[in-house]
């Protein structure tokens, strides 16, 4: 029953922690693992396909980015260089295939998962930040 539980958690995630891992523990995210990532959508990566409900783009904390694919409905208030927080799997080069995606809803909230990992990234002792490079 644990495992049945375990299985069905969405931890949360900002882009850095998907690439460098969680602050705490250094552990990153396994590809097929179900997560959710909150960071803000990147002006200019937006791509529709003309055909399909299908979008693609990119999510960003201070720390890294990270690709999104979606395959539905974005919410009235998505766009570009707002706070979201994508829900759906982990698949290989740190790309998550989205299940669901949430806007923030005016533009003075942003998850409180997001304001505390956005605000969280900018205490982390240079040190920890690693060249994304790669």
């Amino acid at each position: 029953m644990l495992y049945a539980l375990s299985s069905s958690i969405d931890l949360f995630y900002t882009p850095g922690e998907v690439i460098y891992g969680k602050r705490e523990t250094h552990k990153v995210p396994e590809v097929g693992q179900r997560l959710r990532v909150g960071g803000m959508v990147m002006p200019g990566s937006v791509v529709r396909d003309p055909d399909s409900l299908k979008v693609t783009f990119t999510v960003y904390d201070a720390e890294a980015e990270i690709d999104v694919s979606y395959d539905g409905i974005l919410p009235d208030l998505f766009k570009e260089g707002q706070g979201v927080v994508v829900q759906g799997e982990l698949e290989p080069n740190n790309h998550v295939m989205a299940k669901e995606v949430l806007a923030k809803h005016d533009e003075n909230y942003t998850p409180p998962e997001v304001e505390q990992a956005m605000q969280e990234n900018h205490k982390r002792p240079a040190a920890m930040y690693k060249d994304n490079a790669s």
